[in-house]
């Protein structure tokens, strides 16, 4: 058996207005908490459990992770949100592949100009020792 076997598990970066929602809806529902134990008011139990759901919801949205899993000249990127759901998200075969490259690489000149679908399965910068790519596959554009 010759298979080829290699795993990454890179974490998206958060935008900062996604941090910043996250704290304002988890303070709003702490103070509403409160509030509801301390004057036992309905109104303040409802903004508590409507923007804890809320806070949960946000967090399940931008808690995301990506694996990147090559097996037997076959790529697969999985999405993972918030260490609890998995989502496969592509298979590509190296195959059908036309080019992988580095971003910043002078090799990609000669395809930017292309009208394809562009799909972002990357971590949104360059992470610590790696380097975005660019991969083009059929009618589609890859980032990861």
């Amino acid at each position: 058996m010759n298979d080829s076997y290699k795993e990454l598990l890179v974490k998206k970066e958060q935008k900062m207005t996604a941090k910043l929602l996250k704290t304002v809806c988890l303070t709003i529902a702490v103070i509403a908490g409160f509030l509801t134990l301390t004057i036992m008011n309905a109104f303040c139990l409802a903004a508590a459990v409507i923007f804890g759901l809320l806070t949960y919801f946000i967090n399940q949205w931008t808690d995301v992770e990506y694996e990147y899993l090559y097996l037997d000249r076959e790529i697969t990127i999985d999405k993972i949100m918030a260490k609890m759901k998995r989502k496969r998200m592509v298979t590509l075969q190296i195959d059908k592949m036309e080019i992988l490259a580095p971003a910043s690489s002078h090799q990609l000149d000669s395809y930017q100009r292309r009208e394809v679908k562009t799909l972002d399965y990357s971590a949104g910068h360059d992470v610590d020792d790696m380097k975005l790519y660019v991969m083009y596959y059929g009618a589609a554009r890859s980032i990861f």
